[in-house]
């Protein structure tokens, strides 16, 4: 073999070796196919969703959620403008419907999920009891209240519509601190921040944040239904995947999973 044969055949097998290892990368333990899924998902469910992902590898192997949080009015935005998600978990099924009569996804692919509900929340070790509802935020002990964002956060939005329902906005209105979204409303609550919040019931009850204060859930008739609607979304690169997240989150243990978090569902009495 000459000297510029023996470097071709050298260069081969390092691309096939490389070519293999790219290969690798995209299956799982077992030989399944790796399928991706990106999620942009409303903060509320941060722990939720953690949940999520053993259930859908049962019903569906090999599809994988690469998750991103945040406030869903931010988000609208950011996929009007492009952004790449193949699925949108809002917190305000409005949102998804919106980006349907936008022509970013089909109306057949809105779907309601879940029915958020609110909490007034004070931190450990705090003197002030949040039985008493929202009437404990006008105690002088409380001298930051957090809440999301009411411009584009639905939890800010629900607990503004709480507060005014109980005559109690323009009280409590300068103690407001507004959070980028419902979970960092409800990190000023946990660091001390803020004395008190009303946040998201999902988040109180996840394991990091359940022992660290105390709540009382705010009346669901003290503010509009929290109706909670995804999309899967027109640019999804594997739509089929996409719906397979859907699927698995409106199954029963999906929906078993979202009353564990205190989500009620779409036409229940809670």
């Amino acid at each position: 073999m000459t000297r510029g044969r023996a470097y071709l055949a050298v260069l081969l097998v390092l691309v096939a070796v490389l070519a293999g290892c790219g290969n690798d990368g995209a299956v799982q333990a077992g030989g399944t196919p790796q399928r991706e899924v990106r999620i942009a998902a409303a903060s509320d469910l941060k722990f939720a969703l953690e949940e999520l992902q053993p259930l859908l590898d049962q019903q569906h192997p090999g599809v994988v959620m690469r998750t991103t949080y945040g406030s869903s009015g931010t988000f609208l935005q950011q996929l009007s403008n492009g952004a790449p998600f193949d699925v949108f978990l809002s917190a305000d099924l409005a949102y998804p419907q919106q980006l349907a009569a936008d022509g970013l996804a089909q109306a057949a692919d809105v779907f309601p999920y879940a029915v958020g509900r609110l909490v007034v929340w004070t931190p450990e070790g705090s003197a002030v009891d949040p039985a008493r509802g929202l009437d404990v935020l006008t105690d002088p002990q409380v001298r930051r209240i957090a809440i999301a964002n009411p411009q584009h956060a639905p939890y800010g939005r629900a607990a503004v519509a709480a507060l005014r329902s109980n005559q109690l906005y323009d009280v409590v209105e300068p103690k407001l601190v507004l959070g980028e979204s419902v979970s960092q409303a409800a990190e000023f609550v946990q660091s001390g921040s803020a004395d008190a919040g009303i946040v998201a019931m999902s988040l109180v009850l996840s394991d990091p944040l359940q022992d660290q204060g105390r709540w009382v859930e705010v009346p669901l008739t003290d503010f509009p239904a929290l109706l909670q609607g995804g999309v899967v979304l027109e640019g999804a690169d594997d739509p089929a995947a996409a719906r397979a997240v859907r699927d698995t989150l409106l199954s029963e243990p999906g929906r078993e999973l979202l009353r564990r978090y205190g989500f009620s569902l779409p036409g229940s009495a809670r």
